[in-house]
């Protein structure tokens, strides 16, 4: 029984398509990339399922997966919400939007609301100093000048979808 959809799988194929017939494995970062979109995380079926798939091992697309940090490795929230830690974040304010964040949710980095609907995560840079602080959602949605206002707003939006 596959793991994936059949567009899932597709999606794989195209990636495939762009490496020599002996180099499937080549594709193991969007493989990892496509099977998160469509799952959540990279779980270990998913990390055995994308090794299966490219006909290599399991313990090469783990190493893949650990060293990236853009797969997620446990099961998250709904949402996962990803702040920026760095440096020029911090000094526009990115500790105070982490910590607002970490109190209105009741979470600390790394933890998920009981509820199941916000994990809350620390975030290398996300290469949008000049909005500062930024945090990312689902690895997919780019927030900017993340004040208190702002992240109330968000919240809010996410909790209503």
């Amino acid at each position: 029984m596959s793991l994936l959809s059949e567009g899932a799988y597709r999606r794989i194929d195209r990636e495939v398509a762009k490496f020599p017939a002996d180099r499937k494995q080549s594709a193991v970062m969007a493989a990892l990339a496509i099977a998160q979109d469509e799952i959540g995380w990279v779980s270990q079926d998913v990390i055995d399922d994308v090794a299966a798939y490219l006909q290599m091992p399991s313990i090469a697309v783990w190493e893949v997966a650990t060293f990236y940090n853009m797969y997620v490795k446990t099961k998250p929230g709904t949402f996962r919400l990803a702040v920026c830690t760095n440096l020029p974040c911090q000094l526009r304010d990115g500790d105070k939007a982490a910590s607002y964040l970490k109190e209105k949710l009741g979470i600390g980095f790394g933890e998920t609301t009981p509820d199941g609907t916000f994990t809350l995560v620390e975030a290398e840079c996300l290469g949008a100093c000049g909005d500062a602080p930024v945090l990312l959602v689902n690895n997919k949605r780019m927030c900017s000048f993340m004040g208190s206002q702002r992240l109330d707003a968000l919240v809010d939006e996410l909790k209503k979808t």
